[in-house]
């Protein structure tokens, strides 16, 4: 990168760390992508966003934010609105679409209300009846709370029982808490760098399921990149995922998650405003399927905060 073209964005403030459950994933992004920002020669400062963060961004003298916080309190448009307050431009979707997207309750309800594929749910509480809501939900579930991410809190439940379980030890995570039918076909993700959704990933896990230690931690999580789909299956997940979303208002960047069902049919679960960035992450890989290397792929994420 010529001094010219880095002079064009300033000073960058990198966030990342934060006080969320996610901290520790926030930290190994950050600290990828500092370094890629040395590398492409941008005056770039890190900051662990504390709680006083917004009152030690002005100090700074930024131009801008390059966000790598993952989770509450940095991903879910609190952030995002105090930005847009100090008037700092910053990379990734902006505070209704962060908010939307955090919030998996409301992003269903809303996908559902346009006719958008996602697996059947039910909102849990103490009164909630454990039998009934096992058997609308096909009699396995997935719990999780509604507003975390890198899969915190989340389990499987297959009798009512565990059900009631499930939701108690998701309910240490937030006060909303739903069930989703239980999806048992082929996990994948689509990853999104402004209007253009990269190839697909396939993911398979030892695990019970695809959990944070096989997000983050795990050598025996596989993934498929390109994928296994057929060019029009490709096409139709890469078409379904760009209009979820859109229509949440993203943009910049993100991934979109989805699963096949019984039928094998595409169901979204979910839509990830600032992804990981780390050595295991998804969007990278999908980059580099596309034929960019990691500096680039920061690079076109921050030129869309211009």
């Amino acid at each position: 990168m010529t001094a010219s073209s880095s002079h064009k964005f300033g000073r960058v403030g990198l966030l990342y760390g934060g006080t969320s459950s996610e901290r520790e994933v926030s930290l190994m992004s950050g600290s990828a992508v500092h370094q890629s920002l040395l590398n492409l020669g941008i005056d770039v400062i890190a900051i662990d966003a504390q709680d006083d963060v917004i009152q030690v961004l002005p100090g700074h003298k930024l131009d801008r934010v390059f966000i790598a916080l993952h989770g509450p309190g940095g991903e879910d448009g609190t952030l995002q609105g105090a930005l847009e307050y100090l008037r700092l431009p910053y990379t990734g979707s902006g505070v209704l679409a962060s908010a939307l997207a955090m919030d998996k309750l409301r992003c269903k309800q809303m996908w559902q209300g346009i006719a958008l594929p996602t697996p059947a749910f039910s909102v849990l509480d103490a009164q909630s009846d454990w039998l009934g809501i096992m058997q609308s939900l096909g009699g396995k579930a997935m719990v999780k709370p509604a507003c975390e991410g890198s899969s915190i809190g989340m389990s499987r439940a297959e009798t009512p029982a565990q059900l009631k379980q499930a939701w108690v030890h998701a309910a240490e995570f937030g006060l909303t808490v739903i069930a989703e039918s239980l999806m048992e076909g082929a996990e994948y993700t689509v990853a999104i760098l402004g209007d253009q959704a990269l190839p697909s990933i396939r993911i398979e896990t030892c695990e019970t399921f695809y959990d944070y230690r096989a997000k983050y931690f795990s050598d025996a999580t596989q993934y498929m990149c390109p994928s296994d789909l057929s060019s029009e299956r490709e096409a139709e997940i890469r078409e379904l995922s760009m209009a979820a979303f859109n229509s949440l208002a993203c943009k910049g960047w993100g991934r979109v998650d989805l699963m096949l069902d019984a039928d094998d049919s595409f169901q979204l679960l979910e839509v990830n405003t600032s992804p990981g960035m780390t050595s295991h992450s998804l969007v990278p890989m999908a980059a580099k399927a596309a034929d960019l290397n990691f500096d680039q792929l920061v690079l076109a994420i921050l030129e869309a905060s211009l």
